[in-house]
């Protein structure tokens, strides 16, 4: 077989065994919540947005499904219906720091700046080794609200919780940029 029929195996065995997992998870039934991933745009994903949709229609309580889908519509850039399927998500494990870290980002694609700090700042609580929260919250503070010191406040506790890294080095680089460029007169 050669590497190019070997992947699409792969790939199709894939596809099928998250489908196949999706359909025996949680079956036991509670009021669906409708989600519509009607979008002008045709992705590669489209196919398996409407199993996901599916699923979550035929059993309404299976978590791994909300977030399958939540997840598709998050990368489908979808944010108003991954909202929705994350907030579904969430009702059924509503601390889940990654969850709320997603409808978070989403809720900033949407402007929705209030909501996306609120998921932000829960994700921190719910999991305060969260980092990914820490980010988006001092993206959300720097570039949508314009307050820079709660952005550093958020970075600084980012970097208390992850001081070595690629993306630490970044918060540094950008720490130092609103100081610099500001004239912020902030804790180091």
């Amino acid at each position: 077989m050669n590497n190019g029929k070997m992947w699409l195996v792969v790939a199709v065995a894939f596809v099928a065994g998250v489908f196949v997992g999706l359909m025996v998870a949680d079956t036991r039934t509670a009021p669906s919540v409708a989600v519509s991933s009607s979008s002008p745009a045709i992705s590669p994903g489209d196919d398996l947005l409407g199993e996901l949709e599916q699923v979550v229609r035929e059993q309404p309580r299976n978590f791994i499904a909300w977030q399958q889908l939540a997840q598709s519509l998050f990368d489908a850039n979808q944010p108003m219906q991954a909202v929705k399927a994350y907030g579904r998500a969430l009702e059924l494990r509503p601390d889940d720091a990654n969850l709320l870290t997603s409808q978070g980002i989403m809720y900033r694609r949407l402007g929705w700046y209030d909501q996306a700090v609120r998921n932000f700042l829960r994700a921190a609580d719910v999991d305060p080794n969260h980092i990914e929260s820490l980010y988006q919250l001092g993206l959300v503070y720097r570039d949508d609200l314009g307050d820079g010191a709660k952005a550093v406040d958020a970075w600084e506790r980012y970097l208390k919780r992850n001081p070595e890294g690629i993306t630490s080095d970044q918060v540094r680089q950008q720490l130092h940029q609103m100081r610099r460029g500001f004239d912020i007169r902030l804790p180091h």
